[in-house]
């Protein structure tokens, strides 16, 4: 194997000789021309090879042919030759196009320099060895047409001559649309489709790669500035950003190039895809340009098939290895191969090239006066002894371009010999002369079918669109030089089918085993969005994470998206997670603590009312009102329980029911105290004595404050529930993760009109006590309600601004536990002491133990 790859290697630079005296000085002495014979000559100009001088820096066309030069094969465009050659023998084979008449060929090197080839082009209008403008002088038959290519730059200074006679030129390199459009030359027919989709292909592969970051080298012509028109237009619109643009200038008719102005921006560039569109002669500038610049690591994607041969010389590593490249779809054309294994030197004695060629490779004897070989050559040698990196057996691109146009020759001749026979018929018989122009009309309006099914045509208005070979260009270990196809892209495949590429075949850049990534910036993970960056393409952006309560579950998107209120955003700020239906439920932890301690005031003032009812008839009880205290500790009791409403999931009636009840259950609690405090002072402070003293105590008219203040708070709650009564509402917000059941209030105004009014009873009852709160007497509770109503409103004043800073269930627990120390500053301030004498102190509720105690304190103050 390691034997193999070495004779391989040394294959690798033949195609480019430097030369003293051997077989190619033939080249450089001879004017290469190839003759068949025919009545009708198809002429052909075709860059079968190039000479050089050994100093590259040295233009050889200024200097004299010495020994010091080199010369390059050019083995792909004398594959066309050989196509040229093939065609016209199957059509001289064929009985059925044009009979009675063969077909012969001209071929000729196409030199460096207009002034050369124009030289020689003369040869074709005046005759071989003469150069007279206007004049035919030979009497060999006259070409009816010239095939030109593979560059348009060559075909171009050409046609600058053949279009004044409109002599018909058939050109085999790339389509170039506007010079169609341009209607600049008549007589010139381009053989290659059009090119009007390879815009949108390239476009298609950087999607499929996802690449959105590239780089553009494009040739400085008209065809360059309308291909780069166009494709920064659909890589725009297809997100696809620009990183450089590089205008390759090259001067017509020669490989002299300027140098780039922003080599040091390109050779920086983050831009790992390279688009590249150019054919191989005019591109040669590219090469020379980036020699030895180390392009390792990036993709090219090219417009065709270039020839490989040219990069040998220029670069030290491989950077083409990997690259992609966009080839028109093109059928095998039958038995081409088997007539190219059988091109020899004795099949086609005056074809100097395979004398050549032979030498070279095959080591045959050569005859330096003739150019010819004589013997000791390898037996039965062929071309496809030669390694495929060197001469490919497959039929190129241009190749095929050339079998198609010598085809429509045919057959415009065959259509236009038939119209004249018809002409001579009506005109006596009488031959006349053909003369090349008169081709022209046929040429323009033919369509045919060649022998693959494909579908010629030469009016450049009716080409259709063909679809694209994607071929991988495989260089690795170098001089392999293999053009792999790996996809296809069909431009009237149905949507998302146009573009189809085997990833799995593709070998990448050397030093890479992955697809590679072109991106200015990193892509932004899910949870994160773009943010532009000033100054700079959309390409090139920075990843903020998302606000709150957004998310983005998609990679580079440019806006987050809201959750909706039933979902939240998860921690990754991915995805949209259902939020969990909460309230102040009775297994919540705060929410069973709350119901253990009302249902535990609830049980000890049960037990407060049961110890003053059995002790009703005691002094301690019947003091102050006994059906007050009674009054006071059940709705204390019910107050207690109040908070049960609270608690649980909460439904439309729980919902009325909050906050009505506790407003009334409280009304009446502190409407009892506050007539507490009217007894005593009635009792003790009416100092004269009258019918109005008498009333008010034997009438016991306090008693009446109780359901009168009742009643405004039923009034008040009446118009609450009739205008705007309290709704089960839903918070989505105060707690992360969930939504909060709650009990929407329905009018904020009524609820606080509720709270105000209980404030001014606790405070008239606060007041009202005070000023009892010296009376002499011994169960004497002014004192006790004084302050109790002091905490009272000092837990309602302490809850408004909590309630307002807190929200969900937090609010709701807050409102059961000021509603709890409320009631609970009541009980215990209030009846603690009077429960203290009458369990634990009970002599002291005694009447002897009244009279003892205003007995010692009279002899006291005595």
């Amino acid at each position: 194997m390691l034997f193999s790859w070495i004779f391989i290697s040394c294959f690798l630079q033949i195609p480019t000789f430097v030369c003293s005296y051997t077989s190619t000085e033939c080249l450089v002495r001879m004017n290469y021309r190839l003759n068949g014979k025919g009545n009708v000559v198809i002429s052909g100009f075709f860059p079968a090879y190039a000479i050089y001088p050994l100093n590259r820096t040295i233009d050889w066309r200024m200097t004299k042919f010495n020994r010091d030069f080199m010369v390059e094969f050019k083995l792909r465009n004398y594959q066309c030759i050989l196509a040229m050659m093939f065609a016209i023998e199957e059509i001289n084979s064929n009985p059925l196009l044009l009979p009675n008449t063969t077909l012969g060929f001209v071929v000729q090197n196409v030199p460096e320099g207009q002034r050369y080839t124009l030289a020689n082009l003369f040869g074709i209008l005046s005759g071989p060895g003469y150069a007279l403008p206007n004049y035919r002088c030979a009497r060999e038959s006259m070409s009816t047409a010239v095939l030109t290519g593979p560059s348009w730059a060559i075909s171009e200074y050409i046609g600058t001559l053949l279009d004044l006679y409109k002599f018909p030129q058939l050109t085999f390199g790339p389509f170039d649309a506007t010079l169609s459009e341009q209607r600049q030359f008549y007589s010139i027919y381009q053989v290659a489709p059009k090119d009007t989709y390879l815009v949108l292909g390239i476009v298609s592969l950087m999607l499929h790669f996802h690449w959105i970051w590239v780089g553009l080298f494009m040739i400085d012509d008209d065809k360059g500035a309308q291909t780069l028109s166009d494709l920064r237009s659909d890589l725009e619109k297809n997100g696809v950003c620009i990183a450089f643009v590089e205008m390759i200038l090259v001067t017509r008719g020669s490989f002299l190039t300027t140098s780039w102005k922003n080599q040091v921006q390109i050779l920086e560039s983050t831009a790992n895809v390279i688009i590249i569109y150019g054919d191989s002669d005019s591109l040669l500038s590219l090469i020379v340009n980036i020699k030895q610049k180390l392009f390792t690591w990036k993709v090219w994607v090219m417009n065709s098939q270039w020839d490989a041969a040219k990069f040998d010389n220029y670069f030290l590593l491989d950077v083409l290895h990997g690259s992609l490249i966009f080839s028109h779809h093109n059928e095998e054309i039958i038995n081409f191969t088997d007539f190219i294994k059988t091109v020899n030197p004795s099949k086609y004695p005056e074809d100097i090239y395979l004398h050549v060629l032979w030498h070279s490779f095959f080591n045959c004897s050569f005859l330096r006066e003739d150019c010819k070989i004589v013997d000791n050559c390898l037996p039965n040698a062929s071309l496809e002894f030669l390694p495929g990196n060197i001469f490919d057996m497959a039929m190129s691109e241009e190749s095929y371009n050339v079998y198609n146009a010598v085809y429509i020759v045919a057959h415009s001749l065959h259509e236009m010999m038939l119209n004249q026979v018809q002409f001579e018929a009506l005109g006596g018989g009488k031959e006349k002369e053909f003369i090349p122009w008169q081709l022209n009309p046929f040429l323009k309006n033919i369509q045919l079918f060649n022998h693959t099914g494909d579908k010629v045509v030469m009016n450049w208005k009716r080409k259709s669109h063909e679809e694209y070979d994607i071929l991988n260009f495989w260089n690795f270990p170098k001089g392999l030089k293999l053009n792999v196809k790996v996809g296809t892209f069909s431009p009237n495949a149905p949507e998302g089918q146009k573009l189809f590429l085997s990833d799995h075949m593709i070998q990448w850049a050397t030093g890479l085993t992955e697809i590679p990534q072109s991106v200015c910036s990193v892509s932004c993970d899910p949870g994160f969005r773009k943010t532009h960056q000033e100054g700079n393409v959309a390409c090139c952006f920075d990843c903020t994470p998302c606000p709150e309560n957004e998310i983005s579950n998609e990679t580079d998107v440019d806006q987050c998206v809201t959750c909706p209120e039933t979902h939240y955003p998860n921690t990754k700020k991915n995805d949209c997670l259902q939020k969990r239906v909460t309230f102040l439920a009775y297994d919540d932890p705060l929410g069973k603590t709350l119901g253990f301690i009302s249902l535990g005031f609830t049980s000890l003032t049960v037990a407060v009312l049961w110890v003053f009812l059995k002790h009703r008839d005691t002094p301690i009880v019947k003091a102050n009102n006994r059906t007050l205290s009674y009054t006071l500790l059940t709705t204390l009791t019910l107050c207690f329980l109040c908070p049960l409403l609270f608690i649980g999931r909460p439904s439309t009636v729980t919902c009325i029911l909050q906050q009505n009840t506790f407003g009334l259950l409280f009304t009446v609690a502190l409407s009892t105290v506050l007539a507490k405090t009217l007894t005593v002072l009635i009792a003790f402070r009416v100092t004269t004595p009258g019918r109005m003293r008498r009333w008010l105590l034997t009438s016991r008219a306090p008693n009446f404050i109780v359901p009168i203040c009742t009643l405004l708070q039923v009034v008040l709650s009446g118009v609450w529930l009739a205008t705007s009564p309290p709704f089960i509402d839903k918070d989505a917000h105060s707690e992360h993760g969930h939504i909060i059941i709650i009990c929407n209030k329905g009018s904020a105004v009524a609820f606080y009109c509720m709270l105000g009014y209980l404030g001014s009873l606790a405070l008239g009852s606060y007041l009202m006590a005070f000023l009892s709160r010296n009376l002499p007497d011994t169960f004497n509770e002014a004192k006790f309600l004084a302050f109790s109503m002091l905490v009272f409103c000092s837990v309602w004043v302490s809850f408004l601004p909590v309630y307002h800073s807190t929200k969900g269930k937090v609010m709701v627990a807050m409102e059961v536990l000021s509603i709890l120390a409320s009631s609970a500053s009541l009980l215990v301030i209030i009846f603690a002491p009077k429960c203290y004498v009458i369990l634990l102190r009970p002599e002291r509720n005694s009447i002897h133990h009244i009279r003892d105690k205003k007995r010692n304190q009279r002899n006291i103050t005595l």
